[in-house]
């Protein structure tokens, strides 16, 4: 059997270092000697010497540190300079506060405490129509002026609901004979008349643009009345087998949910084939009429609905209205008799009947109770909510209007700024008093060929000069080098809170020692 051979070489070149001499190679890399080439170059000048010999101090290059010995330690890190302004802190958005209070309280004397009837409702003109048993009340919230329409009534029926279009310009207002009057406030003149049943009371009416409007009646029928057409029924919506207490188009106009007495929410889609069919039919209000309604302007999808006081609890549903699905629910205690959503926040708002005849401000989807506002001896059945989404009102039958900021944000007074007892205190390297700084080097200048003392000051000024401490070597180091890269410049300002600290440079163009005076 041969024997196992040993190669003579290895696969590695690995050098014999100890045919290098480490400190000829250490003092041609440390040692400055002029070289002889084609081009002659010119030993340093005093001023290059003094820049070489500062920016080793800066950077703390010493000529006894070899370069690229592996046995020596790194040297320890140099501190850093801090920043010249505090931290910033997180941005965090101001508490809410809802003031427990109304802002405004008006009379509502006569009005109706029915819950078949929707007497209040706000225009995106900023006009607020009341309904005060057979007559229309307007105010206008910019000039606190008020305006009664004269609306003329040979039966002298109860105004049953009122509505404003879109655009603000025309008021439906349903009458308790089966009539709804349509009228032009700007012109302050009636401009038509609308049949929509025979000898029904029209209890709620909602409007899909300024041309369509929606009735609900009494007979359970549901009528979308086109203004422009010379027949003014164009579809008929027939789901409920009692009395239509709530309707609500969604912000696209495709949808529309109603709530009955029969204690049932059907959700019907303009853009069905049939429009006697409904989409969903919605049954979780087991016990008491549906007349709270509300769609969500951040969702669209999501309605809210609300049911009285004989609703096993009384209780707050939510629907997915494109599968037709029950999201969540919450128990309220107490008759809900409006809904809202806040359009300035992810909040609903519900007004109660007995035992507190309250409003609660819901957050959105925790359904917890931001505020509650008590002020009505009576249910509040009636709400509206201003162009802005900022204030609410509220009428019940205790006779009393009152106005809700709901969307008041509390802003916490910033406490007036105050200045450092010592300017610059967060650079723990300042220490005692001095005001100036001075700096100096010799230099030959070149376009004279005569040797001079080029002066440099540094003026530093604060606001309070009486503070000032005594710069380190490290800073002094830092103003230096900052004057060296930006010496074209006249002025260096840095700023620390309330105080600045500027550097004005008399002269500059190559540094040397640096000392106080």
């Amino acid at each position: 059997m041969a024997s196992k051979r040993t190669p003579e070489y290895g696969d590695r070149f690995i050098p014999n270092r100890a045919a290098m001499d480490f400190d000829y190679a250490h003092y041609k890399l440390t040692t400055r000697e002029c070289k002889t080439n084609k081009t002659k170059r010119s030993r340093p000048t005093v001023a290059q010497e003094a820049y070489r010999n500062m920016l080793k101090e800066v950077f703390n290059m010493h000529d006894d540190r070899r370069i690229l010995v592996f046995k020596n330690k790194p040297p320890k890190p140099v501190n850093p300079i801090p920043s010249f302004s505090p931290p910033l802190s997180k941005t965090q958005k101001p508490a809410r506060y809802v003031s427990q209070n109304p802002v405004r309280t008006l009379d509502a004397p006569d009005i109706l405490d029915d819950w078949r009837f929707n007497l209040l409702d706000w225009g995106s003109s900023n006009l607020l129509a009341l309904a005060l048993n057979c007559n229309v009340h307007l105010w206008d919230s910019s000039n606190n002026s008020a305006h009664e329409l004269e609306i003329s009534d040979e039966e002298n029926q109860p105004i049953s609901s009122v509505s404003w279009n879109p655009d603000g310009r025309h008021l439906a207002v349903g009458m308790g004979n089966s009539q709804v009057i349509i009228w032009d406030v700007a012109a302050d003149c009636l401009t038509r008349t609308l049949k929509v049943g025979d000898g029904v009371l029209v209890g709620s009416m909602d409007w899909n643009s300024n041309e369509i409007l929606t009735t609900g009646g009494f007979d359970g029928k549901i009528i979308n009345n086109d203004l422009r057409a010379r027949s003014h029924t164009v579809e008929t919506y027939r789901g409920h087998r009692q009395e239509v207490c709530g309707l609500k188009w969604s912000a696209s106009g495709r949808q529309l949910a109603s709530g009955g007495n029969d204690k049932l929410v059907f959700v019907w889609d303009r853009a069905a084939a049939s429009p006697r069919k409904w989409v969903h039919k919605l049954d979780h209000h087991n016990t008491a009429a549906v007349r709270a309604l509300a769609w969500c302007p951040f969702q669209a999808n999501l309605l809210a609905s609300g049911g009285g006081d004989a609703d096993g609890g009384s209780c707050i549903n939510f629907w997915d209205t494109h599968t037709g699905s029950h999201s969540n629910l919450v128990y309220t205690d107490s008759e809900v008799c409006s809904l809202m959503w806040n359009k300035n926040e992810h909040e609903l708002l519900s007004s109660h009947g007995s035992p507190q005849n309250q409003l609660i401000l819901w957050t959105y989807p925790s359904m917890l109770k931001r505020a509650e506002l008590n002020a009505h001896q009576s249910r509040v059945l009636y709400t509206a909510q201003s162009p802005n989404g900022c204030t609410v009102a509220c009428a019940s039958g205790d006779e009393m209007l009152t106005f809700w900021n709901v969307s008041e944000t509390f802003k916490v007074a910033k406490p007036a700024s105050q200045a450092h007892a010592k300017p610059f205190s967060q650079w723990s390297y300042l220490n005692q008093p001095r005001t100036g700084l001075r700096a100096s080097c010799p230099e030959m200048d070149q376009d004279h060929g005569r040797a001079g003392l080029v002066q440099m000051q540094l003026f530093v000024s604060i606001a309070a000069l009486q503070d000032l401490s005594r710069l380190s070597v490290q800073i002094k180091h830092y103003l230096l080098l900052r004057i060296m890269l930006e010496c074209r410049r006249k002025v260096i300002t840095m700023k620390d809170g309330n105080h600045s600290l500027s550097v004005r440079v008399a002269e500059a163009y190559n540094f040397g020692s640096f000392s106080d005076y």
